[in-house]
C-alpha cells in the first residue's frame, strides 16, 4: 500500500495553522494513484475545516496524531442538510459517492465542541446552530472506521448516509455529557452494517438509525448489527427513530452493557416509514431519570408510535423482540401506540426489570416527544412546553402497555426496590391491547393497597392521580 503523508503536502501539523488544503492535497493524490493511505503523523496536530475523503483512500491517523476541527464558518462549506430543523449544520469530514474508503489508526479526532458553545447550562448547553458534524458520507459502499478515538464532537459523530457495507469496530466515541446532538453513531438509510466492541458516551444517542426526509432517495435502513458495545447516553443509548420516512428493518442489536443513561433501547415511529423485525437482547441496561430538556424519563425500554405533528401518518411496527434482558431503572418499560398505527408482535421474554429512586429529579411522568399533543389532551403535563411537545404526567408502572395489537409478555418480572416513589404503581398497567399473552410473569405493586395489574380491554390511558415526589 502506497502512503501519503500530509506534511509532505504542506502540512505544518502545529495545532494553530489551518492544513485543509495539504490533507485535500495529499487524499487528491492518493486517489489519483490508485489509492492508499493518508497518514496524519505522531506528535502532530493537524487543525483543518471541510475535506472531502475519496475513491480508495483510507485516513489514517497515528497513534499519537490528532485531527482538529476548526471554529470559523468560512472552513466549512458543505452544508448536511438543505431544509428542516438542522438546515444550518455543516459537514467537516464528507464524502460523496466514494467506495472502498477508511478511517483508521490509533489516534484522536477532535471536534472542539467547547468552541461552538454560546452559553453553558447548568445541564444542557446552547450552541451555534451552524456547527459541524464530525462525519457525513453520503453514496458510498464499502466503508471501514476502527481503532480511532472521536472525540468532543460539535454534532452528530459517525453520520453514514445512503451507504453500503459499513463496518465500525472498536472505536471510541468520548462526548461530553451536556452538549447536545452529538450523537454517537448514525446509519441514515443504510444496509449492511456492522458496529462492534465500541465504548460510545456522549449526550445524545450513542447508536440511532435513522431515515431522514432529506435522503429520501436512498430507501430503507436494513440489514444492521450492533454487538459489544458498552454506552453512556443523556439520551437514548440505543435508538430507531424519530427520523423515519422510509423503512428500518432486519436489524440484531445483542450483548451491549448501557450504564448511567436517560433510556436504554428505544423506538420512536413519527413519519410514514416502517419498522420491523427487530431483535434486542442479551444486555445489561441502567437508567435514571435526567433533566427534563432531554428526551426520556428514565426508561430501560421506551416503544411508541405516534406522528410527529397533524399531518403525518406513520406506519407499521410489528415483529419487535427483547430477549434476555436485566434492567436497573428509575421507571419501567414503556410502550405507546397510536389509533391509526397499532404496534404488532411484540415480545417481551426473559425482561427482568428492578425499580427504585436513584436520583433527585421527579418522577411520576411519561414522555411521548416528539408527537402531536393533541393526541393527550386533557392529560395533565410536566415541565415547560417544547418545539417537540411536552413530558405528561403520570404513574410508573413496571410494564406499561397501550394502544397495541399482539403483545407477549413471557419470563418476565417487575421487583421494586427500597426507596420507592409515591409514582410508582402496578407491575402492569394495559390499556386497549387487542391480545396481551402473559406466561411466568411476576411482579407485585409497588405498595400496598394497589393491584399487582390494572388491565382494561379498550380505551386510551387515563391519569394514575399519584402525586409526583
Amino acid at each position: 500500500m502506497t502512503d501519503y503523508r500530509v506534511d509532505d503536502h504542506g502540512a505544518v501539523g502545529d495545532g494553530t495553522t489551518l492544513d485543509t488544503a495539504a490533507i485535500q492535497a495529499a487524499i487528491d493524490a492518493c486517489t489519483a494513484g490508485g489509492g492508499g493511505r493518508v497518514l496524519l503523523s505522531s506528535g502532530r496536530s493537524y487543525l483543518a475545516g471541510s475535506f472531502a475523503l475519496k475513491g480508495n483512500v483510507e485516513l489514517h491517523v497515528e497513534r499519537g496524531a490528532r485531527l482538529l476541527a476548526s471554529d470559523r464558518l468560512e472552513d466549512y462549506p458543505t452544508k448536511v442538510f438543505e431544509g428542516g430543523d438542522e438546515r444550518d449544520k455543516r459537514a467537516w469530514i464528507t464524502a460523496k459517492g466514494a467506495d472502498n474508503i477508511a478511517l483508521t489508526g490509533g489516534g484522536v479526532i477532535d471536534g472542539r465542541c467547547q468552541r461552538f458553545i454560546t452559553e453553558r447550562g447548568d445541564h444542557i448547553c446552547r450552541t451555534q446552530p451552524w456547527r459541524p458534524a464530525m462525519t457525513c458520507l453520503v453514496g458510498c459502499r464499502t466503508v471501514r472506521v476502527h481503532d480511532l478515538t472521536f472525540t468532543n464532537a460539535a454534532n452528530w459523530t459517525l453520520h453514514f448516509t445512503g451507504c453500503d457495507d459499513v463496518v465500525v469496530h472498536g472505536v471510541t466515541i468520548d462526548n461530553p455529557l451536556d452538549f447536545p446532538n452529538c450523537d454517537g453513531i448514525d446509519p441514515d438509510h443504510c444496509r449492511n452494517v456492522r458496529i462492534s466492541d465500541c465504548h460510545i458516551s456522549c449526550a445524545d444517542d450513542c447508536i440511532v438509525l435513522k431515515t431522514t426526509r432529506d435522503y429520501v432517495s436512498y430507501g430503507p435502513t436494513e440489514n444492521v448489527t450492533v454487538t459489544g458495545c458498552t454506552l453512556v447516553s443523556t439520551s437514548c443509548a440505543i435508538k430507531i427513530g424519530s427520523e423515519s420516512v422510509s423503512d428500518i428493518r432486519d436489524c440484531v442489536f445483542q450483548a451491549c452493557v448501557i450504564r448511567n443513561s436517560n433510556r436504554g433501547l428505544g423506538i420512536q415511529l413519527r413519519d410514514e416509514g416502517s419498522v420491523e423485525n427487530i431483535l434486542f437482547s442479551d444486555m445489561v441496561i441502567e437508567t435514571h431519570l435526567f433533566e427534563g430538556g432531554w428526551w426520556g424519563v428514565g426508561e430501560p425500554i421506551a416503544v411508541s408510535v405516534l406522528p410527529r405533528n397533524d399531518q403525518v401518518r406513520p406506519g407499521h411496527l410489528r415483529n419487535i423482540r427483547f430477549r434476555n434482558l436485566l434492567c436497573r431503572s428509575e421507571n419501567g418499560v414503556y410502550l405507546q401506540g397510536y389509533p391509526l398505527s397499532r404496534p404488532d408482535a411484540i415480545e417481551f421474554d426473559g425482561v427482568q426489570v428492578h425499580i427504585a429512586r436513584s436520583s433527585s429529579w421527579p418522577g411520576g411522568m411519561q414522555d411521548p416527544r416528539p408527537c402531536a399533543m393533541d393526541l393527550f389532551a386533557g392529560q395533565p403535563t410536566a415541565g415547560k412546553a417544547t418545539p417537540w411537545g411536552q413530558r405528561l404526567v403520570h404513574g410508573n408502572p413496571g410494564f406499561y402497555l397501550a394502544q397495541s395489537e399482539r403483545v407477549t409478555l413471557r419470563h418476565c418480572s417487575v421487583e421494586w426496590g427500597d426507596d420507592l416513589r409515591d409514582c410508582y404503581t402496578h407491575a402492569l398497567e394495559a390499556h386497549d391491547v387487542a391480545r396481551l399473552e402473559r406466561s411466568d410473569f411476576r411482579g407485585q405493586a409497588a405498595h400496598a393497597g394497589l393491584a399487582a395489574e390494572s388491565i382494561d380491554d379498550r380505551g386510551n390511558a387515563g391519569v394514575s392521580g399519584m402525586s409526583q415526589r
